[in-house]
Formats: structure tokens, sequence, C-alpha cells
């Protein structure tokens, strides 16, 4: 009998362990997409077959040919093969599209006593910039988390070297011995302060009143101080006294220039270390690695190679999580979440990171800028996970140590996840403090493979792209997993020029990327054809912002001078060109509808998507081929996430906001009207000269035309109608009018 119960017992044990931790879905209508996009490609090829065969134009009504309309004929060939081909590379994430689901309660109920460590990573790089209030929130979201809190460690990285951010670090400590147990108590969500107090401006159950209102008075006095503090420059004397981390501040201490500084501000280790509730509080470390003006600092990847070593010698979990400091978690079972996919017996050993999609709490309702990126996060980054091959993006992301630290996957590894957490036993706080610094100092890379085959990967601004292709190239696989309810909200830019100084650094980062480490070469054998295309839909937003140029300015300039682009719409060659544009839209707006958004705001997207591919992309492209050519140096910029009260009020009611005259508007401009111009002059010809061969031969060309006028209203309205502060300068307006007049002068006959 006792036999028999045991092996009944073994074979319930045995049964739950097969039972798998995630699982993978199919995205519904695969065939129906993939006979879609075979007669789209079929209609491409159609148009590249109408452009070789029909080499010489002829100008609207004659049959003259001219050797300048030759190259442009040529130039309009080279376009729409970069077109074509950049669509085949989109598709190739939406081939295999999967989605992936973990089980947390089978998580809980087979592993519950043996959940490995987890080390949180949180970057901040400037207190004016991303404001210390700001970060606190996003580490006191962190150490929430619905996890053991003896297993959690929390580090903040401060690149910006601030006594400031250091301060306020300092009193979210003290703070969280109150919010902790506030949050797990009444399982508040979301378990950021600043978010959770924003989102409820008065609690529905009457039986935490007190503690609710307790707790949002502690969170406004603290919030109080940090501010009070940085407005007026100092810190109070008192509280400098109380911390001896404080004296890490000198004189000459500046954001470029000063040591290392470790302070561990809750020892998770201590069992004093204790909230209200009589539990153990996280592991909460700040960490400002050493610069110096002599050695070069590699921006975010040297943060975060800089943290991964502090936090080997404090903590060593075997898993790293890492967010930007405006990224707050927004789900308290995240982590738990995300051990499915790496604890799980089958594919778990393989699976190197899993990485989350990016999303924000201030969209508006249309998406004005197109911050939310619908499709691609709901479809293109599932695409490139469905060859296990999802990117790492920098934030949200959740990482398997010994990847990080380079390890490869060779045949037969099982990657392990029951390492325990260092626990550091005999070692006194201050010990553990010094033996960081020197972790985090300058000259300790001299000589490693950090940031070459260890840590994040030097070189490219797109530090994490081409970490994740590194690790993938080893042999490992990566999840992206997009959760009903969002794991990590953000800040997303309220205005247009930060908008696109952010796309500016992406695309010429990752262009970088392209150009040092191209998946087709340095992916060879290691990643599959479809993740190889996947990776250059992105890497290549740089140089495909020229077809775009072209495209916007050469069919108008030829329509001033009656030249036509484009088969006569009696022509049969008419129908490749209208059922691919009709096409290719149409689904596009299914696609973007079906991920939950608006149709306006894939208007918008379409606004947008021009403005970057025509300023954005294109500086980018330009600034790359200039550091290639060893003119230009790369450099990182912070965008801000402070805004005024007027650029809020016009972001909230989806008003575009320009308001400076720089080139990158003076080219929005310039465009704006070139295609507004020509088009009154194509009714002009067809309306009142009544040449009706126009419709016959330029028609093509006038619809492209009206369609950027639409696109484009906005623009006019900052123009020429609005007078607020986010309207255009009229100096930008005067430049544009100008360049417009001497593009029209080109001779194309």
């Amino acid at each position: 009998m006792g036999g028999s119960k045991q092996a009944e017992a073994a074979g319930v044990e045995e049964e739950a362990v097969a039972v798998p931790l995630f699982e993978r879905k199919e995205a519904r209508f695969r065939s129906l997409n993939r006979v879609f996009a075979f007669t789209i490609m079929v209609g491409i090829c159609c148009i590249w077959f109408y452009r070789l065969t029909n080499y010489m134009p002829t100008a609207a009504g004659t049959s003259t040919t001219g050797g300048v309309r030759r190259w442009v004929w040529i130039g309009m060939l080279m376009a729409e093969l970069c077109f074509g081909v950049y669509w085949i590379l989109t598709q190739s994430v939406r081939w295999d599209v999967s989605y992936s689901h973990p089980y947390k309660d089978r998580l809980s109920q087979r592993y519950e006593d043996k959940l490995p460590g987890v080390d949180v990573f949180v970057c901040t790089a400037d207190p004016i910039m991303e404001p210390p209030a700001m970060v606190i929130s996003t580490v006191l979201s962190a150490m929430s988390y619905n996890y053991p809190s003896h297993k959690l460690s929390v580090y903040l990285s401060d690149d910006g070297g601030s006594e400031f951010t250091f301060y306020a670090l300092l009193e979210a400590s003290h703070f969280s011995k109150y919010w902790i147990p506030f949050c797990k108590t009444f399982k508040v969500e979301p378990r950021s302060p600043e978010a959770y107090f924003a989102l409820n401006s008065s609690p529905q159950d009457t039986k935490f009143v007190q503690e609710w209102l307790a707790i949002k008075k502690l969170y406004e006095e603290m919030k109080e101080r940090i501010e009070s503090a940085i407005q007026r420059g100092k810190i109070p004397k008192e509280t400098k006294n109380q911390h001896k981390g404080f004296s890490e501040w000198g004189p000459h201490t500046t954001k470029h220039d000063h040591q290392s500084i470790v302070q561990i501000l809750i020892d998770g280790r201590d069992t004093n270390s204790m909230d209200n509730d009589g539990h153990r509080l996280p592991t909460l470390v700040y960490m400002a690695r050493e610069k110096k003006p002599q050695w070069p600092h590699n921006f975010k990847a040297g943060a975060m190679n800089s943290l991964i070593r502090v936090s080997s010698e404090i903590s060593n979990a075997p898993f790293i999580l890492n967010v930007d400091c405006d990224m707050y978690a927004n789900d308290a079972d995240t982590v738990r979440e995300i051990l499915c996919f790496f604890m799980d017996e089958k594919e778990g050993h393989e699976v190197a990171y899993v990485q989350f999609p990016q999303n924000y709490d201030n969209l508006t309702k249309n998406d004005i800028y197109a911050n939310a990126a619908f499709s691609t996060s709901g479809i293109e980054l599932a695409g490139a996970g469905g060859y296990g091959a999802a990117f790492y993006c920098g934030t949200g992301c959740f990482h398997r140590r010994e990847c990080l630290l380079g390890r490869k996957k060779s045949k037969g590894y099982k990657a392990e996840w029951n390492v325990e957490t260092k626990n550091n036993v005999g070692r006194s706080v201050g010990d553990l403090e010094e033996a960081s610094k020197v972790l985090a100092s300058c000259c300790y890379e001299k000589g490693t493979q950090w940031g070459k085959e260890m840590g994040l990967i030097y070189g490219c601004p797109a530090e994490d792209i081409v970490t994740g292709l590194a690790i993938q190239c080893r042999g490992w696989k990566s999840v992206y997993y997009n959760p009903d309810r969002k794991a990590f909200l953000g800040v997303a830019p309220t205005t247009l020029d930060i908008a696109l100084a952010q796309h500016k650094r992406w695309s010429e980062g990752m262009f970088q990327v392209f150009v040092k480490y191209c998946p087709f070469i340095y992916g060879h054998k290691e990643l599959k054809l479809g993740a190889q295309m996947g990776y250059c839909v992105y890497l290549l937003w740089a140089p495909f912002s020229l077809p775009v140029l072209y495209y916007v300015i050469v069919p108008p300039v030829c329509l001033l001078n009656g030249v036509s682009l484009f088969p006569q719409v009696s022509s049969l060659w008419f129908l490749p060109f209208a059922y691919v544009f009709v096409a290719k839209n149409l689904y596009s707006i299914i696609e973007f509808l079906s991920c939950g958004s608006t149709f306006k705001a894939w208007w918008n997207l379409q606004r947008i998507w021009l403005i970057r591919r025509t300023t954005a992309y294109f500086f980018g492209f330009l600034d790359t081929i200039l550091r290639q050519l060893g003119l230009s140096q790369t450099k990182f910029s912070v965008t801000t996430k402070v805004v005024t009260e007027d650029v809020s009020k016009r972001y909230e009611q989806e008003v575009m906001e320009f308001g400076s005259s720089t080139i990158t508007f003076t080219i929005v401009s310039t465009l704006a009207l070139l295609n507004l111009f020509t088009l009154i002059w194509g009714f002009k010809r067809l309306v009142l000269d009544l040449d009706f061969k126009v419709l016959e031969h330029l028609i093509i060309q006038i619809v492209l035309c009206g369609l950027v006028v639409l696109v484009n209203l906005p623009i006019y309205q900052a123009l020429f109608i609005r007078s607020d502060k986010g309207s255009m300068p009229s100096s930008v307006m005067f430049k544009s009018i100008v360049l417009v007049s001497l593009i029209c002068l080109i001779p194309v006959n």
C-alpha cells in the first residue's frame, strides 16, 4: 500500500512538472495575411517591371523626352525599389506572429519556496530633465512587487552624480516602510505613488480611508521636501548630518567629474530592516559610477555594466530587470509572470531575456505624436519573438545574468535558475560599499572584455539592440511578452521636437548597428532569415528616409513642369499602382484598429511617419555617414520629462507643438508648402485652363500632392492660422517660402 501511494504521488508530481509554465499561441488569420501579402508582392513586381520597360517618360500631352527626365525616372525606379524591399522586410515580422502566455499560478504551486533572487536596475542621468521625485516613484513601484522582499534588490544608477537624487532616494527609503505594506495589504495598483494618487483622487472603499489619507499626506510631505531642496539648491544641514553618504559630495564634485559612489540605504540581509508591518524590506542601493573627463563613459551602456558588477558584489541575483527612471512598474505580479519563461522545465533554460513593450500613461486619445506604435508593439515585435529573437529595447527587460556576462549557449547546456542569491554573511555594509566602489571605477574595465564580450556592448548609441543581437548570436533565445495589463508605463514626449530628437537618436544608433553588425553577416547561421530581416526593419530607418524625401519632392516639381511620372488612368499599368496603394493602406488601417487604436490615431501616424522620415531619420543618416568618415562623434542626449503648463494643455487638446526656428521645422514647412502650391497649380490647370489631358497624365501626382496636403493640415494651421506660442515662427514661414520658390525653379523639361 505504502509503495503504491508513493508511486501515485510521484506520478502526480511528474504530471505537474510536465505541465508547461508558459505557452505560445499563433496569431489568428496568419494564412489569410500571407495570401494577401502575396497579392501585394505581385503588384510591387508589376510596378518594378513598368519602371524598367517604360524607361523614357514624356511631358503631359507630348511625346518629347529629355536627359533630366531620364534621371528623374531612374530616381523613381530606385525609390520604388527601396519601398518594395522595405515592405518585404516588414512582412518578415508579420509572417510568424505568435503570443506568449505565462501561468503564474503553476509557478507558485511548484516553486513558491524556491523562487530565485531578482535585481532591479533603475537608470537616471539628469536631475533636471528627469526629476528625482519621478525617479523615486519608479523605484518605489519596483520595491513593492508581490515577491519575497528578501529576494528582491533595487539599484538606482545616477549617471548625473547628483546629491539631490541621492537625497530623494534616502527619503524614499524611509517612505517605503509605509508604502510597501500599504500596497500589499490593500492590493493597490499601480504601485508608483505618483501614478496611484493621480489616478485615485479619493478612496472608493471606506474601509481604508484613514490609511489612504495618512499615506497620501506622507507622500506629499516627502515630495515637497525633495522639490524644496532642489529649488533652494541646498539639502537641509540636519539631513546631511544624519547620513554619511552626503560626505561623498564635495565642493569640486560635478556631473562629469566625481569618484564612484555606492551607498546601501536598505540592507535586505539585516533583520532590523523592517517595514511598519514587521516584514523585511528589499535591499536598496544608490550608485553613481566614477566619471573623469579623460575617460570615456560609454553612456547608458557603461552605467548598466557598472550596475551588473556592483550588484554581483552585493546580491548577485540570477535574474535582472532593467527599467528607465520614467517607466514605473504597473503590475505587481510581473516578476512572477516573467519567471515562468525562465523556469519552465522544457524551454526555460534557452531563454536569455524577456522583453516588454514600451507603454505610456500620458498618451492622448488619438496619440497625436504616434508614440504608442500600436502595430509595432502589438504585431511586429511579437513577430520577431516568433523566431525566438525578440529585440532588446533597453527598458522593461528581464535578463538572465549569465547571458549578460557573455556566456555562450553550448549544445546540451542547461541554464540554472536556482542559484543562491549572495548573502555576504559576515561582511559589513561598509565593506560591501568599498568593494563595490572599485567595480564602479573608470579604470576597472581597462584590459577586460567589458563592453565587448561582457555586459552591454559599447560603440553604438543603440547599445540595447546590438547587445540583444549579440546574445542571440551566442545561441540564446529571447521572448517578447505583451500582457493585457501593461507591465510598465512611462512618459511619452509631449512636444514634436522632443519626439523627433528621440527618433533621430534611435535611427542614428540603429543604422550604426547595421553598419558594424549587419544581421545578415553577424547573425549568419546563428539567426533565422526572418529574424535577420526583422532586425533590418528598424536598423534601416535612417537610409530609407532618402526614397521618402525623393517621393515628396520630385513628383510635385514634375507636376509643376507638366511631366508625368506614372501611367495614364486608361492604361492597365495604372492598376498595380492603385492596388498596392489602396490594399496596403487598407491593411494598415485594419491592423491598427485590431490593436485597439482609432482611425484618427492611424491618420496621425501617417503625418508623423512622413515628418520622421524627412527630418529625424534623414539627419540620423547624415550623422552616421559623417561619423563613419571621422567627421563627427556619437552624442547622447537625454530627452526632458518636464514641460510647461501651456505646452501640457496644448498636448492634452491634441494641438501640435512647434514654437522654435529649428532646421527640422523649416524642412517640415517647406515640404508642406511645396505640395500645397503644386496642388493649387494642378487644379488651376485642370479647372481654369480646361486641360483634361492633365487629368489623364498627372492624376496620380495630383492625388499624391493632395494626400500630403491633407496629412499636413496641422502644419498649415501652425503657419497661417494659429497665434499661440506653439505655432510656427514667422522666420520659419519666410525661409520655407524662399526655399519653395527656389525648388520650383528647378528645370525638369
